[in-house]
């Protein structure tokens, strides 16, 4: 799935990791992020902006602003509020580690797409 607004794309992995309070509501979640409308308390686990991290935790309603619309942004994870982003990106991280002994994220994520 994409989004594109200005120059740059929001993707979406095809396997989405998301926290357990939002797996009824993920397709209705990814479709409001798509159609650029408000959400409330949710977070996305993206592909690091910086080479030197693993993962950027981003607020969804900050992918309204202009910069996102010039950036390319590889969502691989939903939350609901920070907290559980966090974990969710531990639980991420470990099972990454547990498969490959790596903390090679994006290799990872290539290999199961």
């Amino acid at each position: 799935m994409d989004w594109l607004g200005g120059q740059g794309m929001i993707q979406w992995t095809s396997r989405i990791y998301v926290s357990d309070n939002l797996k009824k509501k993920k397709d209705k979640i990814i479709d409001s992020i798509n159609n650029r409308r408000i959400t409330s308390d949710i977070y996305c686990i993206a592909f690091a902006s910086q080479s030197s991290n693993l993962f950027d935790i981003i607020n969804a309603n900050e992918l309204l602003f202009p910069h996102y619309q010039k950036t390319n942004v590889e969502i691989v994870g939903l939350a609901k509020g920070k907290d559980e982003a966090i974990k969710l990106v531990q639980d991420m991280l470990m099972e990454v580690y547990d498969q490959t002994g790596e903390f090679d994220v994006r290799g990872y994520f290539s290999l199961r797409t």
